[in-house]
């Protein structure tokens, strides 16, 4: 195996990895919230034993002085606001959401970013909306409607549509940060763009919370902490370093394919885990919405 090949094994390795423990967030997120934590604790939690990570990590690349001479003052703020936008404003709408619907239904409806790419690209970027993206879109929502028409018949509560909408805000910020930060990741590293974009998300995290809201009366109990750990180190601290690197090694459309498997892993753990309903009907919405993002995906893969 030559080194190309060897490169790339690695890659596809380390993107499976990455999508495997980001799979798990939603897993993790739910069991909090059965130990009686809202939205509001979990990101706040997640992000301030993930913050002193970032910084340690920040802190070791500006000591080499290699990377970090790349960086330019507008570069930084720029980053900055792409880690308010991309996880800061995404993971905030993706908790609230998830608080009123199922994990599977969250992870398929957030799984729907490259889509909202394609459009944003075609808005401001002049990238064509093809047919095939038109096709594309209807496949998907289709199957995310079968999904929330099923999730909704289980379910009396009428807060379903509210989480799916939240979600689907989610995955268009995620979308904008995605579009916006290859530029920046290819002159700088993905390593140096995800720490700090990660660090100013969680500084954004910890100062919207001290200023809007009063912890003193939240009580956490032990497992409810193992839940917040295992969040913040093993589905955002690692995964984020290693999708970063998986891009470097192979690209970004490769890694998304891969990434593929996430929302079926983290259905799969949700049926088991969290007892989540499983049928034809979950099934069915399921195939569209991979059907959807796999013909978006490989057509740029073949067009690559």
């Amino acid at each position: 195996m030559n080194n190309t090949q060897q490169k790339r094994s690695l890659g596809l390795l380390l993107a499976f990895l990455g999508t495997f423990l980001f799979a798990l967030k939603s897993i993790f997120i739910k069991l909090a919230y059965f130990e009686g934590l809202n939205s509001d604790v979990v990101l706040m939690l997640r992000m301030a034993i993930a913050l002193p990570i970032y910084l340690g990590i920040l802190s070791y690349i500006f000591c080499k002085k290699d990377k970090s001479k790349a960086l330019t003052q507008t570069t930084f703020f720029s980053i900055i606001g792409l880690g308010f936008i991309g996880y800061f404003l995404a993971s905030l709408l993706d908790l609230k959401g998830l608080e009123t619907i199922s994990a599977g239904l969250e992870r398929l409806t957030l799984f729907t970013y490259p889509i909202f790419t394609a459009i944003l690209g075609a808005i401001f970027f002049s990238t064509p909306l093809t047919k095939r993206i038109v096709i594309v879109l209807i496949t998907t929502y289709l199957g995310l409607w079968t999904m929330f028409n099923q999730e909704s018949l289980l379910n009396d509560s009428n807060d379903i549509g509210t989480g799916v909408i939240l979600v689907l805000f989610s995955a268009l910020s995620y979308a904008f940060y995605v579009l916006s930060s290859k530029k920046i990741i290819s002159s700088i590293g993905s390593v140096l763009f995800t720490a700090i974009a990660m660090s100013a998300s969680s500084a954004f995290v910890l100062f919207f919370y001290f200023l809007l809201f009063d912890f003193s009366q939240v009580s956490i109990s032990h497992n409810a902490w193992l839940w917040m750990f295992l969040l913040a180190i093993v589905s955002t601290v690692i995964p984020s370093f290693l999708i970063s690197e998986a891009i470097h090694r192979i690209s970004p459309l490769q890694t998304s394919i891969v990434g593929m498997l996430g929302p079926i892993v983290t259905i799969i753990l949700a049926v088991f885990i969290l007892s989540e309903p499983f049928g034809v009907y979950q099934i069915l919405g399921i195939s569209l919405v991979m059907l959807g993002v796999g013909l978006l995906t490989f057509r740029r893969q073949i067009k690559k």
